[in-house]
């Protein structure tokens, strides 16, 4: 068959007038034409070096009238042995440098412990103060180190060492997530093997389509599509001006997410975009005509019935603010029953509200609220607050979140100092690296974003869950340690809550 003959059979294949059919080899090279252009959602991470020095994890302090004494011995016990008298005993170089461990150098150090093992009488390995005193009890330095690395790589952080965390605690701690790849097949979506969906919808679905006489669709759907379950929560007070907003308006356009910023910011540095959110005071909702450039949603701060009433029937997406403080829940009531499909739950840095209960028991109550009312696919929630690893990104999905904030560890990626109070929301102070520039700041944060995604990926899959959405309230798909342990241990004397 001619080239011109399988054009016009493909052409006449597609407006349905014939049957011819094409030859099985040359059907299967337009089928490959057709899936090269087409390309899976991703993010591209590049290695990106950190601009200043991360404090190192141990110190490492070698007697030096000990260590003479070793050598010298070792001089003569071994003396034609050359090779076991110039040996440096530590595979990972601490004391490879010129003059061995008279100048060792503790960067190198994993704390493996074996030189302080062999010579416990001149070798002391310690942690470092300096690193420990960064973060805070909540964003601890095991964090923030894991952030930094995730950031530079933005790969998976593997180690080799097994999980070195807790098995139960406070917080994310408590719950534990079934991995079952035993009997769920996994996906194997970090490698691109098979696709596994990331992206999620804010905004309203109907219960129900419903159509009118002539078969048009009355009340469609309202809602915006973000390729991950994250967002880019406005940075703290301190930096809410300058080149850290234009940082992250830029790295949400690159992932398809979004960044809330104040209204001023936005108007004032001309970063209004589809991907940028203005948030905006209630008593300034009438600005929301001023936001152009293809904005697709705003933010009003706080509840206001009568601002919430002006601005309902924009086409504009509107979320609320929502704290997680005082009665919150009939607040939220309130809101839902008014039409708002856009909640934005807000606590503080450590997720805890203003009575000390931590987000995931809030945002469950969030969740099952929704479904007790029979309108969950109606509203679309989102929970801002308590994220310091990329464990509690789907943790809080499962919990009822459609998708969640970020904040303190994008400035954390940035390789920022946080100073002062660094709970209350928007408090904390800011210092960012001498040597900063934004395109090494956006990298940054595309990489954390792409270790975070991934790390979604190994969890969705080991799940057997083929996209995100399903996961949202799948409580069935975690375990708590409280409640494991009192089902085991409860009949125990002596245990909370047990038998006396």
């Amino acid at each position: 068959m001619l080239a011109t003959d399988l054009e016009k059979a493909s052409d006449n294949m597609m407006d349905g007038s014939v049957t011819i059919k094409l030859p099985v080899a040359e059907q299967a090279r337009l089928n490959r034409e057709r899936a090269d252009t087409y390309h899976r959602y991703h993010i591209d991470a590049m290695e990106t070096e950190d601009r200043q020095k991360f404090p190192r994890r141990f110190n490492v302090k070698v007697g030096k009238f000990g260590l003479a004494k070793l050598l010298f011995t070792e001089f003569f016990k071994y003396f034609g042995h050359w090779d076991v008298v110039f040996s440096r005993p530590c595979t990972y170089g601490v004391f490879s440098g010129p003059v061995g461990g008279f100048s060792p150098r503790p960067d190198l150090c994993v704390g493996c412990l074996r030189c302080e093992v062999q010579h416990p009488d001149f070798v002391k390995v310690t942690h470092n103060p300096e690193l420990a005193a960064i973060g805070d009890s909540y964003l601890t330095s095991k964090h923030i180190s894991t952030i930094d690395e995730e950031a530079r790589k933005g790969t998976v952080p593997v180690r080799g060492q097994g999980y070195r965390g807790r098995f139960g605690g406070p917080g994310f701690d408590q719950m534990f997530t079934d991995m079952s790849e035993i009997v769920r097949p996994s996906r194997d979506g970090i490698h691109g093997r098979e696709l596994i969906g990331t992206s999620v919808d804010l905004g309203s679905k109907p219960m129900s389509l419903k159509f009118d006489s002539n078969g048009g669709l009355l009340d469609a759907p309202k809602m915006l599509t973000i390729q991950v379950p994250f967002i880019y929560a406005p940075p703290p007070d301190s930096v809410s001006t300058g080149i850290v907003p234009e940082i992250l308006a830029e790295a949400a356009g690159t992932v398809d997410t979004l960044v809330f910023l104040p209204e001023n910011t936005v108007t004032n540095q001309g970063l209004a975009s589809p991907n940028v959110v203005p948030m905006i005071a209630p008593g300034q909702m009438g600005n929301i005509e001023s936001h152009g450039n293809g904005t697709r949603m705003v933010e009003m701060t706080s509840w206001n019935l009568d601002a919430w009433n002006q601005v309902k029937e924009h086409p504009l997406l509107i979320s609320v603010q929502l704290p997680l403080a005082g009665d919150w829940m009939s607040t939220m009531m309130e809101m839902v029953d008014n039409g708002v499909s856009i909640i934005h739950l807000i606590s503080d840095h450590h997720g805890e509200s203003d009575d000390g209960r931590f987000i995931m028991d809030l945002y469950q109550e969030a969740h099952f609220a929704l479904i007790e009312k029979g309108c969950r696919d109606e509203v679309t929630l989102i929970g801002t607050g308590g994220i310091a690893g990329a464990d509690h990104l789907p943790k809080s999905i499962i919990t009822g979140m459609d998708a969640v904030g970020l904040d303190h560890p994008l400035l954390i990626a940035m390789q920022a100092r946080l100073l002062g109070d660094t709970k209350t929301r928007g408090a904390a102070g800011v210092k960012l690296p001498s040597k900063f520039d934004q395109e090494w700041a956006v990298q940054r944060i595309l990489n954390l974003s792409c270790s975070w995604r991934d790390q979604l990926l190994e969890i969705l899959g080991a799940m057997g869950v083929r996209e995100v959405r399903r996961l949202r309230g799948e409580t069935g798909r975690a375990m708590w340690c409280g409640h494991l342990e009192a089902e085991a241990f409860g009949d125990i004397e002596g245990f909370p809550g047990g038998e006396h």
